[in-house]
């Protein structure tokens, strides 16, 4: 399929377009990047607690800050987590950077929010559980305590089973959340045992759905290795091209694409999405996809010069990009729609991976003819005028001039 049938556009007289909006890009990141003090990472990353709260209704963000602040948590982080296919459903991240080091500051930031929402949030009625946040161990205890089926020595194992199948029905069929003890008579309770549950326990607004708790040393050695990772992607990529091409395709390759990695990160700065593990898969995916089109356009220029030996290389080059447009736009235009989808309706969790695509995907495939293919000719210029030059020198009876 082509779009484009006998096209002819002077893309390398338009480079020095490309070139001035990749420097405003990076420009703009630099900028950016040095004013907010560096890069937004994640927990991932930087080490803490991470705690996913789903409510009955909509989330009272506000009470929530301001309960943290109230709570000394101040610097915590408050995430809405919604998407267009389940825009209800009323759950928030809270976020909390470690706070000292070793094991013991990461318990204490988890004990610290969770007793800041039961602060904040209230802390049920006295001597009971919150029903929402207990196991079937908890429930199993009570009951056996109670046996409110008269069960005897068999008490035991039947109350453990009934408990893992009260706590599946909490959390599957109602996401974690039992507004009312009453509702458990569809899991399989009688009444007999729901008099009892309600004899232990309370039914809070609100559960704690997960809870994740990364230490900083691991997040240092996350974050060192995910730097080794892209270098060594980019490092194979070069020997590569450079054994299949020459070295100055595999250069430009790679300038190319460290370019699109670098705008990616700048604009991550100013739109203040964090850095995760999942963004740093979203750029070496971006670093493939963006050599692959790249090799196309190269493998494209490398038969045309065999083809038109006797036209300038700028030409071939024109000629070669103009060539693989119908085939840029068809992969890059797909992979666009597909990524901006995922930006749009995969939900708060997957919005920093799906915005890192979505930029990778545009910045990559202008790069690839903005970028790499200028850098390509700039260089086969510089090295026909040295050829020249030696060449002038001869004549002259001087001495001859290498490029």
């Amino acid at each position: 399929m082509e779009f484009f049938k006998q096209v002819d556009l002077d893309w390398m007289g338009k480079a020095k377009y490309f070139y001035a909006m990749s420097l405003a890009l990076l420009l703009l990141g630099l900028i950016s990047w040095m004013a907010k003090g560096g890069l937004y990472y994640g927990i991932d990353f930087k080490g803490g607690t991470l705690v996913y709260v789903r409510f009955t209704g909509p989330p009272p963000v506000d009470q929530l800050r301001a309960g943290l602040v109230k709570e000394g948590l101040g610097t915590s982080t408050i995430t809405p987590i919604s998407d267009i296919a389940n825009p209800n459903s009323n759950e928030v991240m809270i976020g909390l950077e470690e706070q000292g080091q070793g094991t013991e500051a990461l318990d204490a930031g988890k004990t610290a929010i969770l007793g800041a929402l039961h602060a904040t949030l209230g802390a049920g009625e006295a001597g009971k559980q919150d029903f929402n946040a207990a196991g079937p161990g908890a429930i199993s205890d009570a009951l056996i305590r109670k046996d409110p089926l008269s069960l005897g020595t068999t008490a035991g194992d039947r109350y453990a089973q009934l408990s893992r199948q009260i706590t599946a029905f909490r959390d599957k069929n109602r996401q974690g959340i039992v507004a009312n003890l009453g509702d458990l008579a569809a899991a399989g309770a009688t009444p007999a045992v729901i008099a009892v549950l309600r004899d232990n326990f309370y039914t809070s607004n609100f559960a704690i759905i997960n809870v994740e708790i990364v230490g900083p040393k691991v997040g240092a050695e996350l974050r060192r290795q995910a730097v080794y990772v892209t270098l060594y992607a980019l490092g194979g990529m070069l020997v590569y091209i450079a054994f299949r091409f020459e070295w100055v395709y595999g250069a430009a390759a790679v300038l190319a694409v460290f370019h699109d990695v670098l705008i990616t990160l700048g604009l991550f700065s100013i739109f203040h999405y964090e850095i995760s593990l999942t963004v740093i898969a979203a750029l070496l995916t971006l670093v493939g996809y963006s050599m692959n089109d790249t090799i196309v356009i190269f493998d494209r220029i490398r038969e045309n010069s065999r083809l038109m030996r006797r036209e300038p290389f700028h030409a071939i080059v024109n000629r070669s990009i103009n060539q693989t447009l119908s085939r840029t736009i068809l992969t890059s235009g797909l992979t666009f729609l597909t990524v901006l989808v995922l930006f749009v309706m995969g939900g708060q969790v997957l919005r920093a991976f799906s915005f890192a695509l979505v930029i990778g995907i545009m910045v990559g495939t202008y790069s690839s003819f903005g970028i790499a293919a200028p850098l390509v000719v700039a260089w086969n210029h510089w090295r026909s005028e040295g050829v020249s030059i030696a060449v002038t020198g001869t004549a002259a009876g001087t001495k001859i001039r290498k490029s």
